[in-house]
């Protein structure tokens, strides 16, 4: 683990590959798994105000859903996720005419409708952030369904925290960015 304040960072987020591979994978991270992508209190605030802007962007069945269920429900360890369809697929996830999986509150955000971009856990993946005392614990998620952005990634010689750099910049800043830039720079 490397300490760069607020962050422990996981060694595998400067040294693998990652570059993600949506035509190989079809996102299929907004349906695989349990439940749907982690949220901060703060963020179920901001997607229960931008509701009205974002549903039209989400399938009618999302929308309904959504309506009735809300954003945010508590997986089974109790931390916070957004809701999820019953096939799993996340309320947020909207397919594009290829079968692509996308996110519906992104594409409000990139048209300019809302001013939330999209849940930080997915502008981050594959980074997972987990709290260790004070500090953000920042680990690489290994998945199956990531091979071919794995894959992609070493073909580039892309590390996962190039890939994510504007994603870590929003989350951390730009100087946390660039003073990380320079710790993976001396390591090699």
């Amino acid at each position: 683990m490397i300490i760069h304040e607020p962050a422990l960072i996981s060694e595998d987020v400067l040294d693998k590959q990652f570059i993600c591979d949506l035509n190989k994978c079809k996102g299929a991270c907004c349906i695989e798994g349990e439940f749907g992508a982690p949220l901060t209190k703060q963020e179920i605030k901001i997607l229960e105000k931008e509701l009205p802007a974002i549903l039209p962007y989400l399938s009618k069945q999302s929308q309904e859903a959504l309506i009735k269920n809300g954003v945010f429900e508590k997986d089974s360890e109790g931390d916070l996720v957004t809701t999820c369809l019953p096939t799993g697929e996340c309320n947020f996830a909207l397919r594009d005419d290829n079968g692509i999986l996308n996110c519906g509150v992104e594409q409000a955000w990139k048209e300019g409708k809302t001013s939330f971009q999209k849940p930080i856990s997915c502008h981050l993946y594959p980074i997972r952030i987990s709290k260790v005392g004070q500090f953000d614990a920042l680990n690489y998620h290994k998945w199956d369904i990531c091979k071919p952005a794995c894959k992609l990634g070493k073909a580039h010689q892309m590390p996962v925290f190039r890939f994510l750099k504007g994603a870590l910049i929003r989350k951390f800043g730009k100087k946390w960015y660039d003073e990380l830039e320079e710790i993976a720079d001396a390591r090699n």
